[in-house]
């Protein structure tokens, strides 16, 4: 008898293809969309926007041409409480969230996860560019993927319960290779653009979706010196973020970059060149894949943001449940409130959250 797989269509090419590759493999395959953004920010998508009615629709015409089942499950209250609430909540706390890394955590891998099982189905499957092995103890991995696309970044947070019950079929293939794969099967989407910015974030306005939101304009507030004097005035914490150089809303003279946000005193600290860089962090709410938790220091390499490259790095416990990571050479834009993820080469460690130190 066939495994049932529910996949999750985003109305991309990318879970498109996998649908393609799973009905390949001999599974019976149902499509989901998920309905994630609340109503009033579902309006249609310009080019490579996500999650709007145009993606439900092409995913749905990608279901019909591939002959599979779709259906449509709504998500909207999970989304809002897990995704956006925390995006606005953790900007007014001056911290620089991931919504991606959240909505994977806490809707695609377990809202998901948990609807599948609850219909009967023996997995759930996406489009992400990573791979899902089990070792011969029995443990579930995590590996990069071998192309460019890797997005093992945004998926640390996987319990072994849930990598069990996951299939990623595009781990082994690039993207030129799932878009050619897309094209000869006749897929309507086979050119349709990567998705880009944050979903229900409209022109990567987050200051101005956070005070729609909130219904809460950030007040404004002294930016500080290294030495902490005042040297202008800041529009609210915000528009800001730990690394930024450009859009401060005031001229200096020189470059200056963004070192620290106070939201106590409502101040943002800025630095010459060179104090964008950080030699160490603390990383909080840990998850391990390959074991449940670091004992000892450790060597590894580590990714604060999803397009930087690993950095060689030493991994030190804490007590509290907590990480130091020290650099071997001092990294960019350690950016609070943003994930940091550990490697071994291509296989994922885990991650955590970096704190404000």
């Amino acid at each position: 008898m066939k495994k049932r797989v529910m996949l999750g269509m985003s109305g991309g090419v990318d879970s498109s293809v996998a649908a393609l590759l799973l009905l390949k493999a001999g599974y019976d395959v149902t499509g989901v969309t998920m309905r994630l953004r609340p109503d009033e920010y579902m309006q249609q998508s310009a080019a490579g926007g996500c999650c709007s009615l145009d993606d439900i629709d092409d995913a749905r015409r990608v279901a019909y041409k591939l002959g599979i089942d779709h259906l449509v499950l709504n998500f909207q209250d999970t989304f809002e409480k897990d995704v956006i609430d925390y995006f606005a909540r953790q900007y007014a706390e001056g911290l620089t969230p991931n919504p991606c890394i959240a909505c994977n955590r806490y809707v695609k891998f377990d809202a998901m996860l948990r609807r599948a099982q609850a219909l009967d189905f023996d997995y759930i499957a996406t489009g992400h560019y990573a791979i899902i092995e089990q070792n011969d103890a029995g443990r579930w991995l995590l590996k990069k993927a071998p192309a460019s696309k890797d997005q093992s970044y945004v998926l640390y947070s996987f319990t072994q319960e849930q990598l069990s019950h996951t299939l990623m079929p595009l781990g082994d293939y690039t993207k030129p290779q799932a878009r050619a794969m897309a094209e000869e099967a006749g897929l309507p989407v086979a050119h349709k653009p990567d998705s880009q910015e944050i979903c229900f974030v409209e022109n990567n306005d987050y200051a101005g979706f956070i005070e729609n939101y909130t219904g809460t304009k950030a007040p404004a507030g002294n930016f500080l010196d290294a030495d902490g004097k005042v040297i202008g005035r800041h529009h609210g914490i915000t528009h800001y973020t730990i690394g930024q150089r450009k859009g401060l809303g005031a001229a200096f003279g020189k470059p200056m970059y963004v070192t620290k946000i106070d939201t106590i005193h409502n101040t943002v600290s800025l630095g010459e060149e060179g104090s964008q860089y950080s030699r160490f962090l603390t990383a909080a709410d840990l998850n391990f894949i390959p074991f449940d938790t670091l004992d000892s220091a450790r060597r590894t390499q580590v990714k604060v943001r999803y397009q930087a490259h690993p950095a060689d790095a030493t991994l030190i416990p804490l007590e509290g449940g907590k990480v130091r990571v020290e650099f071997d050479t001092p990294q960019r834009a350690v950016t609070p409130g943003q994930a940091v993820v550990f490697y071994d080469g291509d296989l994922v460690l885990g991650g955590g959250t970096i704190q404000a130190e």
